[in-house]
């Protein structure tokens, strides 16, 4: 058997990139130490998050839009090395558009990109919209990315799972309800859904799941943390709990797909035909 050390990072980043490389460097450090070869950090965690999702937040210039070639995106690649890291950055596109967009690097360079597809409340205000869910192949598996609020959306999975994705990475800037908020993080109801959704994910496809999230605050927002590792049965297999850290688990991920689709096979078992196009239900 072939056992994946992989690791889901909660941690606070903000509009400093100088400090948010620092951030990442120690964090990618740690990792390496336990041996770590799939890490998995937060969205937007080159540049910081929004200071709001609300449409009176306080002008606000932005995290630094980075060109998908470009030096910073070179720099983390640098620092991964030998690692599979996944982070989230503020995509500067050719035609002149912002995309809230993650990237999986290697020290080889580029190996995936993803731009958040579904935005939450005022965020299109900031950011285009990505088009696509896709799975990609890298030295620690075949990786299906998604942001935030995507894995609300349960085609956005079962679209990377009918991928061949054997690992789905989210990476989160979640934050804690914005009203009637709990004063303990532990009982907050959106912290509740962030960690429903990562289970129901992983298990309704049958693949291991990582979910990296932002901690601490930035601007209005308070971030639940909660990073974790969810095997293809939905079980937790590593958690931060609300506060920051990094939760490592080891996992054959292979022989963990298989044993979990043997018996009732979720993408096998599908019916397609009997599903109503109309409804958004991924069919193919």
């Amino acid at each position: 058997m072939s056992t994946l050390r992989m690791a889901a990072v909660a941690a606070e980043f903000g509009r400093d990139l100088q400090e948010d490389f620092q951030i990442a460097d120690r964090l990618i450090k740690e990792a390496r130490e336990e041996g770590v070869r799939l890490l998995a950090l937060p969205e937007a965690c080159l540049g910081g998050y929004l200071l709001s999702l609300d449409d009176s937040a306080e002008v606000d210039a932005g995290p630094p839009a980075l060109a998908l070639d470009g030096p910073e995106i070179r720099r983390l690649a640098a620092l991964a090395g030998e690692m599979t890291v996944v982070a989230g950055y503020c995509e500067a596109a050719p035609d002149g558009r912002r995309y809230n967009s993650v990237v999986c690097v290697t020290g080889d360079g580029v190996l995936g990109n993803h731009r958040k597809v579904h935005q939450p409340l005022s965020e299109d205000a900031s950011y285009a919209s990505g088009d696509r869910f896709h799975a990609f192949d890298t030295p620690v598996g075949r990786i299906g990315m998604m942001i935030c609020y995507d894995k609300a959306f349960p085609e956005s999975a079962r679209a990377l799972a009918l991928d061949g994705a054997q690992i789905g990475v989210c990476v989160s800037a979640w934050p804690g309800a914005r009203t009637n908020a709990s004063a303990d993080l532990e009982q907050d109801r959106w912290k509740r859904r962030f960690d429903l959704f990562d289970r129901a994910r992983a298990l309704e496809n049958q693949i291991v799941w990582l979910s990296a999230n932002q901690a601490g605050t930035f601007g209005s927002l308070r971030f639940v943390g909660s990073a974790k590792v969810v095997d293809p049965g939905g079980e937790v297999l590593a958690d931060t709990g609300v506060a920051a850290g990094i939760a490592v688990a080891e996992l054959d991920v292979v022989q963990a797909l298989e044993t979990a689709r043997r018996s009732m096979g979720h993408l096998r078992d599908r019916r397609p035909e009997t599903y109503d196009l109309s409804t958004g239900v991924v069919t193919a």
